[in-house]
């Protein structure tokens, strides 16, 4: 191709071509050629390399999913999954492995970097996978599903026994049947991770392992024990190795041709960083917080907008981000409840007995809030004392001025006048009424009890109001009776 566009663009060539038909035809071959090269360039191998990093959850999960319907439409050679997890939540995992079994382009799950892990749900993920690998200094392992008691405290595996001297028959029952609740998400799993082993033909054995006693494999033990499929230094290094291998997907046989492919990373977008960071329980837990007291301020306060506005959509960020984890509805109703206590000791006079249950509702509520101990998906204790003193403080400064706005003389409205000063507009006789000036307002007023007449310019003191009419008396008067 080269020589002929060569010989068609060669000086001695042009001249023999001169003139609008010769440039017509040499614009032609141009735009041929531009084609005939765009087309060989599009028709270069594309590798897409999607990270999947951190903790398992739904915006990973969303992103993942996205990644590989993406990779489908590019008819891309292979999509790798480079994994660095500490697990994550079963719902996020089974939506990532259904992604990749639905997939019609191979995936391949890497291992990757040096020091990377796939443990609990990244172990399910790379025996899901068309293809596994790792890369030198990684493990994977410890599949095996993690369950919270009430009190916080991680259930026995099956066959484990437990003891407690002082425990009655109640709960016993109650111990009981926790261990055969995690009996059945142990056996259930132990299932899952079998069924993917035997689709890609891999030990079997060990993955039962993995799920039953939570052992964990190197990269060179996983090759040996047919755990995966091959190690790699890097991504370039697995693209070499995995040139020419035939790779069975829904669609059939595939053989890859990933020598001199394109690579592609896709990194996470806007949507995927926002929703990471949103169904991050702390966060949740803040929007929820933050809401509830901005609902609050604005329903105590009409007008103010903003803290309507704020709480309105940190509110319903909060529980959309609820709607994806797993939430126990307990410790979600104690936060409510714990909020409904703190702000109902403001309006309340209980000295304190509502603002200090709902400070221990909140407390209790916010470790109750997620039924995971999963890596990345608790909330830290440490969260829930900052805002629980926090949340002390703020109804302690509120009830204050509170306090502080009750015990001050009315300014305003009938009980403002009683006592007040003024001064005669005009002069009134014994057993009439006339006009006086009461806080810079004209005022009807009559005075029965003062046998002398009321002068213009004397000050008066309001004793009683009857509707638009002010009983008022000397202020002379009433200080020779004080005395």
């Amino acid at each position: 191709m080269e020589r002929y566009l060569f010989r068609l663009f060669h000086p001695d060539t042009v001249r023999a071509f001169s003139g609008t038909a010769g440039l017509l035809l040499r614009k032609a071959v141009a735009l041929f050629a531009g084609l005939v090269l765009s087309n060989a360039v599009a028709a270069s191998p594309v590798v897409v390399v999607v990270p999947l990093n951190g903790a398992v959850g739904p915006a990973s999960a969303d992103f993942v999913v996205r990644a590989l319907t993406r990779a489908a439409e590019e008819r891309a050679q292979l999509a790798i999954l480079e994994i660095d997890t500490p697990g994550g939540l079963d719902q996020s995992m089974r939506s990532i492995i259904k992604a990749i079994l639905a997939s019609p382009v191979p995936v391949a799950a890497f291992i990757a970097p040096g020091g990377a892990r796939a443990a609990s749900a990244g172990t399910y993920i790379v025996y899901a996978s068309h293809i596994a690998a790792m890369a030198p200094g990684t493990n994977l392992g410890a599949a095996t599903p993690i369950r919270l008691s009430a009190g916080g405290s991680a259930e026995p595996e099956p066959g484990q026994a437990r003891t407690d001297a002082g425990a009655g028959a109640s709960a016993s029952a109650g111990a009981n049947a926790a261990s055969t609740e995690t009996t059945k998400q142990v056996q259930d799993a132990a299932a899952y991770i079998r069924g993917l082993a035997q689709l890609r033909g891999r030990n079997v054995q060990w993955a039962e392992r993995a799920v039953r006693e939570a052992v964990s494999l190197s990269a060179s033990e996983a090759l040996a024990q047919n755990v995966i499929d091959l190690n790699a230094s890097d991504v370039p290094d697995l693209l070499a190795k995995l040139n020419g291998r035939h790779v069975q997907t829904i669609t059939g046989s595939h053989v890859l041709a990933t020598s001199g492919a394109v690579v592609v990373t896709i990194q996470p977008d806007w949507r995927s960083r926002f929703l990471a960071t949103i169904t991050d329980p702390s966060v949740a837990l803040i929007l929820i917080t933050i809401g509830m007291y901005g609902l609050f301020f604005e329903f105590a306060n009409p007008g103010l907008a903003l803290p309507g506005v704020a709480g309105a959509i940190s509110l319903m960020l909060g529980l959309f981000a609820l709607q994806l984890l797993p939430v126990d509805f307990a410790g979600l109703g104690l936060i409510l409840l714990g909020i409904a206590f703190l702000v109902a000791e403001i309006f309340l006079p209980t000295f304190g007995t509502l603002g200090f249950g709902g400070i221990v509702a909140f407390a209790m509520g916010a470790l109750m809030l997620f039924r995971t101990d999963t890596p990345g998906y608790g909330i830290p204790v440490s969260l829930v004392v900052g805002l629980t003193i926090a949340t002390a403080l703020f109804v302690f400064v509120v009830s204050s001025v509170a306090l502080r706005a009750r015990r001050q003389p009315v300014v305003s409205g009938a009980e403002a006048l009683l006592g007040s000063i003024g001064e005669m507009l005009e002069d009134v006789p014994p057993s009439d009424s006339g006009w006086a000036r009461v806080h810079g307002e004209r005022w009807r007023v009559r005075c029965h009890e003062t046998p002398a007449m009321l002068a213009r310019g004397e000050r008066v003191r309001v004793l009683e109001r009857h509707g638009l009419m002010l009983s008022v008396a000397r202020l002379d008067e009433i200080k020779q009776g004080e005395k």
